[in-house]
């Protein structure tokens, strides 16, 4: 068998393989596949061409280079960084920014590596915005902070086709000395505050029981003064009924008192008196008493009951009456009871309680000087 042939057939099937490989080779770096959040920059030799979008893109083979870009926002950290602020007081702070590939073609034309670049324009922004402002306002202003390093990268990150969406500050930390500065001022004003708020809470307790003293001393007061009231007025109403008891049974009490000066006055040896007209007014009325007109009406006396003269003397008969008056007089104004016991005391003609003179001269009217003898001694 003739080897030449043997040859040609082997060197054409290599040729072949190795045709097809190119090929193959070739289709494939003529073929780009863009990501749907990416765009791709394309150059030839070198030379910026265009923009790939995402999908599939055919692109001169071996010739041509791309560089992604992703169309997403991006989260940047900035590292911590070291400032001294306006009160000259060193802080420390960090923060995080979100950018945005606006235009893919500046992005790779106009900055070598943007995300680096936004990096480092984000952390001197930050010392210098820091550097402008007080140790406080670097505490408490956050939102200002992040207005004035956004409102610092707008414009260089304009330039470079990308979009600072947001910045956030996330800590900034001074020193450890003014740290324990602070931590013992905030102590001292929380214990001011506490102080404070305690002496307020005596100030308002102090009041509210001075309140109370005074709310007590007038509930107090006023029962003294009621209980000074109704005392007023059982005094006036005790007064008046013993006035009233004393007009009932003035009379009677003096003949009783009569008829035992006149047993006194029997005891003695003498068998001659002089009597006072008064007092023989007096023994003319007890005869009349005991007269044999009257002797009948007076048996009762021997029972238990008392004759009529003598239960309209006592007022047995107006128990009632006395009752119902005595509770009319319970009744009475405060005023009018104390008028009316001033008169008792003073003897007011006005009054109508009689005193025991006028009592003994209406005794003599009605019984005549020497009308009454004395009992004969049995």
């Amino acid at each position: 068998m003739d080897p030449l042939p043997l040859q040609t057939g082997f060197g054409l099937v290599s040729v072949g393989l190795l045709f097809l490989m190119l090929v193959v080779v070739t289709l494939w770096q003529s073929i780009e596949i863009v990501d749907a959040y990416d765009k791709e920059a394309l150059t030839v030799f070198g030379e910026f061409r265009k923009l790939l979008e995402p999908g599939i893109n055919f692109i001169p083979p071996f010739v041509s280079r791309t560089y992604a870009f992703d169309m997403r926002t991006q989260t940047l950290d900035v590292p911590r960084q070291e400032a001294i602020t306006r009160d000259n007081s060193p802080v420390t702070a960090d923060a995080v920014v979100y950018i945005k590939v606006m235009d893919a073609k500046k992005a790779f034309l106009e900055v070598d590596d943007y995300k680096n670049a936004v990096s480092n324009l984000a952390q001197t922004t930050l010392r210098a915005v820091l550097g402008d402002m007080e140790l406080d306002d670097t505490l408490n202003k956050r939102q200002e902070i992040n207005a004035k390093i956004r409102r610092e990268l707008d414009e260089p990150t304009d330039e470079w086709g990308i979009r600072v969406e947001s910045v956030e500050v996330r800590e900034v930390n001074p020193s450890k000395d003014v740290q324990q500065a602070m931590e013992q001022q905030t102590s001292a004003e929380r214990r001011r505050r506490a102080m404070i708020l305690e002496a307020q809470g005596e100030r308002r307790s102090a009041v509210e029981q001075a309140e109370g003293d005074k709310q007590s001393n007038i509930i107090r007061a006023q029962g003294e003064k009621q209980s000074q009231i109704l005392e007023a007025q059982g005094d006036s109403i005790s007064t008046v009924l013993r006035a009233r008891s004393a007009e009932s049974m003035g009379e009677r009490a003096i003949i009783e008192r009569g008829m035992e000066t006149l047993e006194e006055i029997g005891k003695g040896e003498s068998t001659t008196f002089v009597l006072p007209q008064e007092l023989t007014s007096l023994v003319g009325r007890y005869g009349k008493a005991l007269s044999g007109s009257d002797v009948q009406q007076m048996d009762g006396l021997e029972g238990l009951e008392f004759d009529e003269d003598t239960r309209k003397m006592l007022g047995l008969d107006d128990i009632d009456e006395i009752l119902g008056q005595i509770d009319e007089a319970a009744q009475m104004d405060v005023e009018e009871l104390e008028k009316e016991a001033e008169a008792v005391k003073s003897g007011d003609a006005g009054s109508n309680i009689k005193s025991a003179d006028e009592v003994i001269q209406e005794m003599d009217e009605e019984v005549p000087d020497g009308e009454v003898e004395p009992p004969e001694e049995s």
